[in-house]
């Protein structure tokens, strides 16, 4: 009667440890609609399909937001000086945290105009941000810079930490200004998310701060390949590549913040969670089979 007792005992402890995500109970997938999209059922329709085909997730089980043109102006203001009404945020993102071994970003070509995977990947890795796949669509052709606030705001339902408003402000700064610069210059897309993202990695490792520094290596960037950007565009470039380094006090903020939540109750089970449950249960095992 006392192992029976015992081992009872033993269960609840293991399914007191084991993380919330083991038992399938997290809700890691979340939807953030543009608000006009969301206020067309049509709209709302294709984008859902996109979301579905593309995702393969149940979209009723999901997690959803609205992301407003307030929510847009909040951080874009500050920026480009731009606001938008609430029939332009069309933009719409599906944030699945199943996958999440790697960051990849997936873009409806057909309909997001400027902004690639590969632009979101280099923002949302300026935030601190490393796991999870993201798909990316529009009801009609947008730009795509919107969308960003969507992603952001989806890490946050689905982690519960909140990412510091400075490391939002210099990821969409970045969005916005690889959009300008695709605009301005009409440089390949891929070739300039490549640029930042290279220049971005060599001025974290030499902890560049100087701006002249940075102009001087996306110089080198630009020249090196063939790359045809105005001197406007690398002083700009060079204003976000900045800003982001000078955030990373922050962005290191939230990664301890998010880590222990995304390394643990987005993963099945750790290998040392799943040791430590397998010695438990073979230890009930034990004592049962004693019994």
């Amino acid at each position: 009667m006392r192992k029976i007792t015992i081992a009872i005992l033993a269960l609840i402890v293991v399914a007191m440890l084991i993380p919330v995500g083991f038992s399938g109970e997290v809700n890691s997938v979340v939807v953030t609609y543009g608000e006009a999209t969301h206020a067309n059922s049509n709209y709302k329709s294709t984008v859902d399909s996109f979301f579905t085909n593309q995702a393969h997730v149940d979209l009723n089980s999901a997690e959803s937001k609205i992301i407003s043109a307030s929510d847009v102006n909040k951080i874009s203001t500050g920026i480009t000086g731009k606001t938008y009404s609430s029939n332009q945020i069309l933009s719409s993102a599906l944030l699945d945290l199943n996958d999440n071994d790697n960051l990849e970003v997936s873009v409806d070509k057909s309909k997001i105009t400027t902004i690639t995977g590969d632009m979101y990947i280099s923002a949302l890795k300026s935030a601190g941000i490393t796991k999870g796949h993201v798909y990316v669509t529009s009801p009609v052709t947008a730009t795509g810079e919107s969308a960003l606030a969507g992603i952001m705001n989806s890490y946050e339902a689905a982690t519960d930490v909140e990412i510091p408003e400075s490391v939002k402000e210099a990821a969409t700064d970045e969005i916005y200004t690889q959009a300008e610069v695709v605009n301005n210059s009409g440089v390949d897309a891929d070739k300039l998310s490549k640029l930042v993202d290279d220049v971005k990695q060599e001025v974290s490792s030499d902890n560049v701060t100087d701006h002249n520094t940075i102009v001087n290596i996306i110089n080198n960037y630009v020249q090196n390949n063939n790359i045809n950007i105005t001197n406007t565009d690398i002083e700009n470039l060079a204003d976000s590549i900045e800003q982001v380094q000078n955030v990373q006090g922050d962005v290191n903020y939230y990664k301890d913040q998010v880590s222990d939540f995304m390394g643990s109750d987005f993963l099945n089970t750790t290998s040392d969670n799943q040791s430590f449950i397998d010695g438990i249960l073979n230890w009930i095992r034990s004592l049962v089979g004693g019994i």
